[in-house]
């Protein structure tokens, strides 16, 4: 007799094709309309699923998990990051989590050069002034950006997505300096010809562009405080990617505004699509609403990982990319 097919509630609606295969495989409750779900109807489908399948805008804390009761056993996030799941008391519950790792790297780093470019060559300016039907013609002296060759690149944070943003970097022929927790290994430092530099305010008063590509955890939020911020130079930009929470966005708008700083790219916002309307009017700045991973390829990619993780778990094995408190 066939072993009953698990429970999998999905809180986000995912490509088709992701939909389709997880109907066939799992006894599946699709999200429809493609909305966010409240924190009641999360509890709620953590009770009656074996399995939930949750996205960035779900904050699932140790309240929410004591809520969960006995079914819930695999909380398979869809994305990498999951620093919106209490991973500590999942755990301690009985409960795997699994993200998406490496999925996204690609397209991440593709943005961070494409933010680099909007706002050092004032992208969106020149965008605004052509729809708006106010261009008089050339001019020498008119939108006048900053080039990228040959400039200081500092990375915060050099794991995947900061290496792949490194060996882009490198072939516009920009200089790359990194601050990681841990310094590379040789083979991995040397061929992106990468400076290493153990004092985050030392690296960042140096550099001419930032560039945020850590995870959130509690030793990063706020990594780029207001006094770190003071240090970049004024002709300095910063693009972030990764995380909203590792800026303090209130200092980063103030240091905008006061023109400490040239400029900044960011398609993350401390918190969430509630942005700093101050943030909002600043010429110098380009905002994105969290595209970094937004291709179609990477989407299907991180419904395939999904899938994976929740057949291996169902088949008695471990999930390839269960997440545990040890690697956050």
């Amino acid at each position: 007799m066939p072993a009953e097919r698990l429970s999998v509630v999905v809180t986000r609606r995912l490509p088709d094709p992701v939909e389709t295969r997880l109907k066939e495989l799992f006894n599946v409750e699709l999200r429809d309309p493609d909305t966010k779900m409240t924190r009641e109807e999360l509890g709620a489908a953590m009770r009656r699923a074996d399995v939930l399948v949750p996205t960035i805008t779900d904050q699932i804390d140790a309240a929410l998990l004591a809520q969960a009761g006995n079914k819930l056993k695999l909380i398979a996030n869809y994305g990498a990051g999951v620093d919106h799941i209490d991973i500590q008391s999942a755990r301690q519950r009985g409960i795997l989590v699994s993200n998406t790792p490496g999925v996204v790297t690609e397209d991440t780093a593709d943005m961070t050069i494409a933010l680099m470019l909007a706002v050092t060559r004032r992208i969106p300016e020149g965008l605004a002034e052509m729809q708006a039907g106010g261009w008089g013609g050339w001019s020498p002296m008119a939108h006048l950006g900053g080039r990228i060759g040959g400039k200081r690149l500092g990375i915060l944070g050099m794991g995947r997505i900061g290496q792949a943003v490194a060996k882009r970097a490198q072939a516009f022929g920009m200089q790359i300096h990194y601050h990681n927790r841990k310094r590379l290994r040789a083979e991995v430092e040397d061929p992106l010809e990468a400076t290493y530099w153990e004092s985050l305010d030392q690296m960042v008063a140096r550099m001419d562009v930032i560039s945020i590509n850590c995870p959130h955890t509690p030793s990063t939020f706020h990594l780029m405080n207001a006094r770190r911020l003071k240090l970049m130079k004024p002709s300095a930009v910063i693009v972030n990617t990764s995380r909203g929470e590792v800026i303090d966005e209130n200092a980063l708008t103030r240091g905008l505004r006061a023109g400490e700083l040239a400029g900044a790219g960011l398609d993350v916002f401390e918190h969430g699509h509630q942005i700093n309307p101050r943030l909002r009017e600043l010429p110098n700045v380009v905002l994105l609403p969290h595209m970094g991973s937004a291709t179609m390829e990477g989407r299907m990619e991180m419904g395939e990982k999904v899938i994976i993780n929740i057949k291996t778990f169902a088949d008695g094995h471990r999930p390839p990319d269960q997440v545990v408190p040890a690697m956050l």
